[in-house]
């Protein structure tokens, strides 16, 4: 069984990439975010996982244990397969996959590609009681890109850098949790707390939950 892959990338398609290690080509699916990370002709090293069936062996490839380990959890809920669990890959970061299924928020699920209303409440409902782990550096890592994320489609273009947060990974959660408290969705908080941030990073506690309820008034 393939377990990694660490070689030059020949090839970027849709849904997949073709990686050349010492000119062997291993054609390997991997979500849109994964493949974003990827340069052609630029070193490659993949996490993957092989799937074996009847008629095929399958390889699909993640740029971290984190987004490995959601996949082989999200696969695990009926209905979802490799293909449907990539889709919700590319669509949710693991973090915002932990704080969706946090709030039960069947909403984001449905945005991915093969994911209709049944199957997002199937998932939140048999996830809800699921705990992946969630290295620290990854999320540290994950909330920087959740920011801009957040923060591109308004102010913000590609070509911007990405805002580097301060080191109290408390802040972000205290304020999440203190709009949680005032009745707001955790994860409705967590995106406003992100947006704020985004604006503010070295905002206080005080001026960053002021922050945060003004990205609500906007969608008001």
């Amino acid at each position: 069984m393939i377990a990694k892959l660490k070689g030059v990338v020949d090839t970027i398609g849709e849904d997949y990439c073709i990686i050349d290690v010492n000119g062997v080509g291993y054609l390997v699916f991997a979500s849109a975010k994964t493949l974003g990370r990827l340069v052609l002709q630029g070193a490659a090293s993949l996490m993957i996982e092989t799937i074996v069936r009847e008629d095929s062996i399958s390889l699909f490839g993640f740029a971290d244990a984190l987004e490995k380990e959601w996949f082989s959890t999200l696969t695990k809920v009926q209905g979802v397969g490799a293909k449907v669990a990539l889709s919700i890959l590319s669509v949710l970061l693991p973090v915002q996959l932990a704080q969706a299924v946090a709030a039960q928020d069947k909403n984001s699920f449905a945005r991915a590609n093969g994911v209709g209303p049944k199957l997002a409440a199937r998932i939140v409902t048999e996830l809800k009681d699921k705990v992946v782990t969630v290295p620290i550096a990854e999320v540290a890592r994950d909330l920087n890109v959740a920011i801009k994320d957040v923060s591109s489609a308004d102010e913000m273009t590609v070509d911007e850098p990405m805002i580097q947060r301060d080191d109290d990974p408390t802040k972000m959660e205290d304020a999440i949790s203190a709009l949680v408290n005032l009745g707001y969705q955790r994860l409705e908080a967590y995106k406003a707390v992100n947006a704020a941030l985004s604006k503010a990073p070295e905002a206080e506690m005080g001026e960053l939950i002021r922050l945060a309820l003004k990205e609500f008034v906007k969608k008001d």
